[in-house]
């Protein structure tokens, strides 16, 4: 019997993956243990591999999404055919069973009360691809009456413009923003999208939905007001020069990543959400830099970050609150002290994740973090890598950096920033002047969770601790 080859679930937060590449041809023999294709989530890419030997039938599509444990192709013994009806999840059915499973009726939320869909279950199964349900919306034309030219009998976009041609004999119009829901019966919208168009009296069948999601999200509220005041305050005026949202400018646009997408949702949802305020902070680094120099024998020599994860964990076991979490209007003090450490890597960062910081040696910590830090610079961190952090540490002092303003990563209730190791005048006893190793540290923290006071108290542990390396041993 064939085997089902389906989407892998490679950690706890992800919900489904896009196929970046089949590493093996259709019809190739694969083994146990071989890379079969390659796959984008939210945080990472990585590749899938075969947990049986066979012959790979392929079903899914690169460049497409697919919820975890969707069937994206089958392992076949000698001789075997693949079932007569192969059925794969589309992105199309992904947005469907998001759209009636995360955004549940609530009788105290009148804006979420709709029961909401994305297309019909018939059209579904018959392999549409989410942009030609939109184009169709938008053209008035009947996917019932149109046959498909893509992989399988996939009805894409190209299919319904020829259609809605061969209908009106006359080419269709490309619409000069992202296509109308306005034919949907049920408008598919998020809670905050809802609430936006309401408080501006904007008709949400009006609001053009973008190209890569699959309901209606603030954003795109957002941008059809802006677009709205741009046009009635240009109309009347002779010339019109492009704006950044015109379709000249967007011709050469590159669309984001899910990395990159992903950052800019988590950012822009940490700014909109926390009252985030930061304070900076200077400390000393000449004993560090001693007693840095004294490992230097030693297996693993310790970067000036790790001295920071390091003292973090130990003021955070000093100051629990910092190690909290606002849930559901609830201040919740976590258990266990796991430091998310800030990597870049092309395209975007990630941050792994150094578990119980206040009680690992500052040996340990630095062998971890460059062990995660390799990993993820090299394209090989795991997602568990990932996952679990509650304060995050994040350095700019090698660009030259000497404060700044970071972004917590939620959930957390705080992050640190590190700026560059410099060299200072000080004025020491009978006048005397000297210079001292210094580093202005970054604080920005939750004032929901707590108060400017306790948020330079911890700040202030930090710089003691780093007083006494030793400690952090």
């Amino acid at each position: 019997m064939a085997t089902e080859f389906i989407m892998p679930k490679l950690g706890l937060t992800m919900e489904e993956g896009t196929i970046l590449e089949w590493l093996v041809a259709d019809g190739d023999v694969i083994q146990a243990g071989t890379p079969v294709l390659r796959i984008e989530t939210d945080k990472v890419e990585s590749d899938v591999e075969a947990t049986n030997t066979g012959r790979i039938h392929r079903s899914g599509q690169t460049g497409q999404s697919y919820p975890c444990g969707a069937v994206i192709g089958y392992v076949l013994a000698e001789g075997e055919e693949p079932p007569a009806s192969t059925v794969t999840a589309t992105a199309t059915e992904v947005a469907t069973h998001k759209a009636t499973t995360e955004l549940p009726p609530m009788a105290d939320t009148p804006l979420m009360t709709q029961q909401i869909s994305v297309a019909p279950t018939d059209s579904a199964r018959r392999f549409i691809s989410p942009n030609a349900y939109r184009v169709a919306a938008t053209l008035g034309v009947d996917l019932a009456k149109v046959s498909g030219s893509g992989p399988g009998g996939r009805i894409v976009s190209e299919d319904v413009e020829q259609a809605a041609t061969q209908l009106s004999g006359v080419a269709p119009k490309t619409p000069s923003i992202r296509p109308s829901v306005a034919h949907q019966e049920n408008i598919t919208a998020t809670a905050a999208a809802r609430q936006l168009a309401d408080l501006l009296g904007i008709d949400l069948q009006q609001v053009p939905m973008s190209a890569d999601q699959f309901r209606i999200e603030r954003d795109d509220v957002a941008l059809y007001v802006r677009r709205r005041l741009t046009t009635a305050s240009t109309s009347d005026a002779p010339t019109a020069t492009p704006s950044a949202d015109s379709d000249s400018t967007l011709a050469g646009a590159k669309k984001m990543s899910g990395m990159r997408s992903t950052i800019a949702k988590r950012m822009h949802a940490s700014l909109h959400e926390m009252a985030q305020l930061t304070l900076h902070m200077d400390a000393d680094f000449d004993r560090v830099i001693d007693h840095r120099n004294d490992l230097r024998q030693s297996e693993v020599t310790p970067g000036i970050t790790d001295y920071l994860l390091a003292a973090s964990g130990r003021a955070i076991a000093r100051h629990r609150f910092v190690n909290s979490q606002l849930i559901d209007g609830a201040i919740a003090e976590l258990p266990d002290v796991h430091i998310g450490l800030a990597v870049a890597v092309p395209g975007g960062l990630v941050v792994p994740v150094i578990r119980h910081a206040d009680r690992t040696s500052l040996i340990d910590i630095a062998r971890n973090s460059q062990q995660l830090a390799g990993a993820a610079r090299e394209g090989r961190i795991r997602l568990e890598d990932l996952e679990g952090g509650t304060f995050s540490v994040t350095a700019l002092g090698m660009f030259g950096v000497d404060g700044f303003t970071p972004v917590i990563n939620p959930p957390n209730a705080a992050i640190l920033g590190v700026g560059r190791l410099r060299d200072d005048l000080v004025i020491k006893k009978k006048g005397k002047i000297s210079t001292v190793k210094r580093l202005t540290l970054s604080l920005t923290w939750d004032h929901r969770v707590f108060d400017g006071a306790p948020a330079a108290e911890f700040c202030q542990t930090i710089v003691e601790l780093l007083r006494d390396p030793e400690s952090l041993c």
